[in-house]
């Protein structure tokens, strides 16, 4: 599991993720918007959109909001016009950091995550001076009391995961982006309480991170997340267990 899925595993565990909802909510309100705008409000012919509708559901976001977030996108309400702006760059040791946004002022929004980045011994990047260290995949993370193991892996490689990799306290299931709906559905379907299910860019090698610099690159993907026009932020760091736990207590 890379070490951005395990602090978000541990972060988990110990509740730090609900007291972020409204961030959440606002998050997952943009995402409709310009999945909306981009590809319709219909959900059936829309699969994008599909995805963030279950995951705002997963969230457990009023269905108004998810359907005026929808009108909005698709022009039948007023509202603000995102632009998607992906930012590279690198974190301390020499981590790579890729940054996701919807942002309706682009020279705010690189000014301000120029100035975290530097802020945490960071600088940004030129576009596709990290890209290729990631790829996108389907990503589903289930705790393993939650699931009996024979029968997860059946389910998962019969809906067409590419791999279920045992990862500690959980299984990882890996999946093309196109077979990530259908893979988390069927093992939803078995009634397995899923923990983390995205299409998430994973990184194809990671790059150990130990000490200060360990504890500045954890300051500075909370502080990246925290940003109100980011989406989400993939990194490439290895972090003991231990380290991230310590930033979260």
């Amino acid at each position: 599991m890379s070490g951005h899925s395990k602090w978000h595993t541990i972060k988990h565990k110990k509740g730090a993720a609900d007291a972020k909802r409204g961030k959440i909510f606002t998050r997952i309100i943009k995402e409709l918007s310009v999945a909306a705008r981009n590809g319709g409000g219909d959900v059936n012919m829309n699969p994008r959109l599909r995805t963030i509708v279950a995951d705002a559901k997963a969230n457990n976001m009023p269905r108004e909001n998810i359907e005026r977030a929808i009108r909005r996108g698709t022009g039948e309400e007023p509202g603000v016009i995102y632009e998607e702006i992906t930012y590279e760059g690198y974190g301390p040791g020499g981590v790579a950091i890729m940054i996701e946004s919807l942002t309706d002022n682009k020279n705010r929004t690189v000014g301000e995550i120029r100035f975290m980045l530097g802020r945490y011994n960071g600088n940004l990047g030129a576009e596709n001076s990290v890209a290729w260290m990631f790829h996108r995949k389907g990503h589903v993370l289930i705790e393993k009391d939650k699931v009996d193991e024979e029968k997860l892996l059946n389910v998962a490689l019969e809906a067409g995961a590419e791999d279920v990799n045992d990862d500690g306290s959980v299984w990882e299931i890996i999946t093309a982006p196109e077979a990530f709906e259908v893979v988390r559905d069927a093992i939803k379907a078995i009634g397995v309480e899923i923990g983390n299910a995205e299409v998430a860019m994973l990184p194809k090698n990671t790059v150990k991170v130990e000490g200060k610099e360990a504890q500045q690159m954890l300051k500075l993907m909370e502080a990246i997340e925290d940003h109100d026009d980011v989406q989400h932020v993939w990194a490439n760091f290895d972090i003991e267990e231990k380290e991230i736990e310590a930033s979260l207590a």
